[in-house]
């Protein structure tokens, strides 16, 4: 039984850990925290070799790692200043496992840290990698990036954007794109942020609580979206959660 939660900030990002761990105070039978940035918190020369051994180096290739000096200072420099990441994708089941051997993750303590970094996991069934917004498990890996590049967003979105950059050199602002593109998504720095990471976090919970991993109804917070359009629906409308799940979680705020 989960008895403490523990999140993590991700201060370069737009997620409000408080707001996060308000919402699920309300919601979760367990003692909610949080705490400033972890990845800042235990950085050590080990856990940047250890970002660089989780990078993904191609979309098809089940490999990682590239532990050359030069990629190695860019993981030291990217732990002590996060505003300096980016472009990477990273084995979210190997950064996890680097967290878990530097944190105290007894059961009944479900730690989830904020991560500013783009995680994924290697499938299968396709033989290639998939970006994610969440990694269960002990502790929980929960990508904010993760919230605007894993889900798919509509097929016009890529085009307007590959044709303003053509034009003018640069990503086109958001505004630019929600006039151009028919249907919803969440963009980098999207102030619907917080409110969309929430039923990453309470998965986190619910996974070490039951043993029960993402909801199959796409109309629940607790659903694992594989496209923009589906996370909209799942974390931003109501009701918030399928009639399973609200009669552990909901409160009548969500629209039950």
């Amino acid at each position: 039984m989960v008895e403490r939660v523990t999140l993590y900030r991700a201060p370069t990002t737009e997620a409000d850990a408080d707001a996060v761990a308000e919402w699920l105070d309300e919601r979760v039978d367990a003692e909610v925290t949080v705490e400033e940035r972890l990845l800042g918190r235990i950085a050590d020369d080990d856990l940047a070799e250890s970002f660089a051994g989780a990078r993904v180096i191609s979309p098809h290739d089940r490999g990682t790692g590239n532990t050359m000096f030069g990629v190695r200072r860019y993981e030291e420099r990217a732990l002590e200043s996060p505003d300096r990441a980016g472009g990477v994708i990273y084995d979210g089941l190997a950064v996890q496992d680097a967290l878990r051997r530097r944190l105290e993750t007894p059961l009944d303590h479900l730690q989830v840290p904020l991560v500013d970094r783009v995680i994924g996991t290697w499938g299968d069934h396709d033989g290639r990698w998939h970006k994610r917004v969440a990694v269960l498990g002990q502790p929980a890996v929960v990508s904010v990036p993760g919230l605007y590049e894993a889900p798919a967003k509509p097929e016009a979105y890529y085009e307007a954007k590959q044709s303003y950059a053509l034009l003018s050199g640069d990503a086109p602002p958001r505004e630019v794109l929600e006039a151009e593109v028919d249907g919803e998504f969440l963009v980098a720095e999207d102030p619907r942020t917080s409110e969309a990471v929430r039923g990453y976090v309470l998965a986190a919970y619910h996974y070490l609580e039951t043993g029960e991993a993402f909801c199959e109804n796409r109309g629940c917070r607790l659903y694992d979206a594989h496209r923009q359009p589906a996370l909209i629906e799942a974390q931003l409308r109501e009701p918030a959660f399928c009639e399973q799940h609200a009669d552990r979680y909901g409160v009548p705020s969500d629209g039950e």
